[in-house]
């Protein structure tokens, strides 16, 4: 599946719920011994004839019997896993309506796991479906810095470092004035390691959406105005915030403190993606598309190099013009209706695309 396909199925099995515990969540991660997955299938149906209740262990039975027969027809695990959900479904008390899915996930699954439960167990599949914009963390005083990422909701560490920078007191015979040109100089050669690191870690990284940097006023705001960074990572600061902590807990401070700049970045990115499409249309009408019939048929075409698709779109719609698109390397955008660029495109249909060549 795909993350829009398996979106739908998520929202699908979400809606079941069993009487009892008797619903299975079966999770095989990639590289598992299918067969192994199987034998312990087949011991849990010992397990599950102990269950007092009449109907629940002729649910759960029926179910792991359902399950076994499934994964028999398979010579190996898939390459990203699989996620098997099955149970008696029904709405209706003493019917049965035994259903089963069974998921090839988009990524590769890492979650090993048999469950019973009132519900299926869909956490490890929702993080697959989750956008997961990439940002740069700087967090930095004159003693120390670290760097990290934030990646949808987790924070992950990439570089501590210190400075050596010695403290306000003097080492015997020292001026004051010659004190202030060490520690200065020592505090430049600093600030040029920062942005060596953070140049190595994220110059390069695809998805990298922006870099907030964090610090004390007069260190940060020194170190942003001196010429350490290049110009392309000095246009990905989207910001800078007050803060004391130069260490792992400052770069949590520091998400904290961020998160009405990243809500607003992310706005100020979707208007700049739908304004282009806009002026194309105004520029060069001949090399874009509006509506649904002429997007298809550019698609269909081979034509399109970005297609946009509007939030707002009805799911089977928008997956058939997404599939189209995948099936041509296109790129696709999906413009969300915070913005009145987003609700005019909507109302404008919703769908259009800027082409790779005239049709």
């Amino acid at each position: 599946m795909d993350k829009e396909e398996l979106k739908e199925t998520l929202g699908e099995l979400e809606k079941h719920k069993g009487r009892a515990t008797e619903l299975i969540t079966v999770y095989i991660p990639s590289g598992q011994n299918i067969y192994t997955v199987v034998d312990q299938l087949e011991a849990e149906k010992s397990t599950a004839k102990n269950i007092k209740s009449t109907s629940t262990r002729k649910n759960v039975g029926n179910a792991l019997d359902k399950i076994t027969r499934y994964l028999r027809d398979y010579k190996k695990t898939p390459e990203n896993g699989l996620a098997i959900f099955c149970g008696n479904v029904s709405k209706i008390e003493g019917q049965e309506d035994l259903r089963i899915w069974i998921i090839e996930p988009p990524t590769p699954l890492k979650t090993r796991m048999y469950r019973c439960d009132k519900e299926f167990i869909l956490d490890p599949l929702r993080e697959m479906i989750e956008d997961k914009d990439i940002y740069g963390l700087v967090v930095m005083d004159r003693k120390e810095a670290t760097i990290g990422i934030l990646e949808g909701k987790k924070i992950e560490i990439l570089q501590k470092m210190t400075s050596g920078i010695p403290s306000k007191i003097r080492a015997g015979g020292q001026s004051s004035q010659r004190f202030h040109r060490i520690t200065e100089g020592l505090t430049k050669e600093f600030y040029k390691r920062i942005a060596e690191d953070i140049k190595k870690i994220f110059l390069n990284m695809p998805k990298l959406k922006g870099i907030i940097i964090g610090g004390p006023i007069p260190t940060k705001d020194e170190f942003l105005e001196g010429d350490y960074l290049i110009n392309p990572l000095k246009e990905k600061i989207i910001g800078k915030i007050d803060i004391g902590d130069a260490s792992e807990s400052g770069l949590k401070e520091l998400v904290e403190k961020s998160k009405d700049l990243l809500a607003s970045h992310e706005i100020i990115e979707e208007k700049k993606t739908i304004e282009k499409f806009f002026y194309e249309l105004g520029k060069n009408p001949e090399k874009t598309t509006l509506g649904e019939e002429k997007t298809r048929k550019a698609l269909e075409a081979g034509a399109v190099e970005t297609l946009y698709i509007s939030s707002k779109i009805p799911k089977t719609k928008s997956l058939e013009f997404k599939k189209l698109a995948e099936n041509i390397g296109s790129e696709i955008k999906i413009i969300s209706l915070e913005t009145e660029e987003g609700e005019q495109f909507y109302n404008m249909g919703g769908i259009g695309s800027i082409l790779r060549f005239r049709i």
